[in-house]
């Protein structure tokens, strides 16, 4: 009798200490999704599992390449302020971290946890000019894609028929200029129109797309996860639309054509409206699916290390790879989306 107790009551234990690991995983997953929305509550080892993340897809004044026990290995980036008591001021962002690697003040600025340069007296007004990781990045982008360019340019110089395909970098770009040019740009903008805008959808086609690439590489910048760059590109494609809106355009937001007098007061209003949602959809869009990606990868990557157990590398690793993968499809995903929408936005403006 004492031996079936014993028995039920070590069961019951042990499905105690199930239900323990379970609840513990689902908090983990928790504290990494719903915590970054959230400044209350986060213990020190919560806050640290969340700035691991928040860390790796927001924007710095260094670039962070790793870190080797105690020694973070990063490149200090330059620091530009105007105020008008001290006009322009340079130095690098190495000045703003000590020997133990925490960030002290100089002369008279901080950079506070948001990685905003902010001056300690705060009735002066700053203006920063500093070139942040996302800059670098971008300038690394537009690097490769002036080398890409250059070098299929070179090819087609002074070649009035050529006869044989071109081969390497250069098959490959002619390829996807004529996926963007017959699968996007002719068909939404027509034949008469389109190459107008060619050079735009090219440019934000191959910027996206690069950059989504880059991004991907360990230790490099989140670009278009970033909302202010994802802001630019949606304003660049508003402005170039509303330029070029004909009158047939406009016509159709000022006096909807169909719509009964009456119904007029609350259709120009919405229409107007829907010129302003288009760009912002294509803001949060980018930003979204971008930032979301890296922010999962970062996840799964960083249960190994919150549950502090080798053995969950058998889930996060085949998981992380397949997530790998499917961000690589989604770099080109979210390239063709946006210069897609750009290319029927301007199609309705034009026709």
């Amino acid at each position: 009798m004492l031996s079936v107790i014993f028995q039920i009551s070590l069961k019951k234990e042990k499905n105690k200490q199930k239900m323990k690991l379970i609840m513990s995983f689902f908090k983990k997953i928790l504290i990494i999704f719903i915590i970054p929305f959230f400044s209350f509550g986060k213990t020190a080892q919560e806050k640290n599992d969340v700035d691991f993340i928040m860390h790796h897809i927001g924007d710095a004044h260094e670039w962070h390449l790793a870190t080797v026990g105690n020694t973070a290995i990063t490149i200090p980036l330059p620091i530009i302020i105007y105020s008008k008591d001290r006009g322009i001021e340079y130095f690098l962002s190495s000045q703003f971290i000590n020997h133990n690697y925490e960030k002290v003040a100089y002369q008279g600025y901080i950079i506070n946890e948001h990685e905003k340069i902010i001056p300690l007296d705060e009735k002066r007004t700053i203006y920063d000019f500093s070139i942040t990781k996302n800059i670098v990045a971008m300038l690394v982008s537009m690097l490769v894609l002036c080398i890409i360019t250059l070098i299929a340019a070179k090819y087609y110089q002074g070649k009035k028929n050529i006869s044989s395909a071109p081969k390497g970098i250069t098959l490959f770009l002619e390829m996807m200029v004529c996926y963007v040019r017959d699968e996007i740009a002719i068909p939404n903008i027509g034949k008469k129109k389109y190459k107008k805008f060619m050079p735009y959808l090219l440019t934000v086609f191959f910027f996206i797309w690069i950059n989504n690439l880059l991004g991907l590489l360990p230790g490099a910048a989140n670009v278009t996860g970033n909302i202010s760059i994802t802001l630019t590109l949606a304003l660049f494609t508003f402005s170039i639309t509303t330029i070029n809106g004909n009158q047939h355009y406009w016509s159709h937001i000022i006096f909807p054509p169909g719509t009964p007098i009456w119904l007029l007061p609350i259709m120009i209003p919405i229409e107007i409206i829907g010129l302003f949602v288009k760009p912002f959809s294509l803001m949060i869009r980018l930003f979204a699916n971008i930032t979301a990606g890296h922010i999962i990868l970062l996840t799964i990557i960083a249960l190994i290390f919150i549950f502090e157990n080798v053995f969950i590398s058998a889930i996060t690793v085949p998981f992380g790879t397949f997530m790998f993968l499917l961000k690589l499809i989604v770099a080109f995903l979210q390239a063709y989306v946006f210069t897609l929408l750009s290319a029927i936005y301007f199609g309705t403006a034009t026709k």
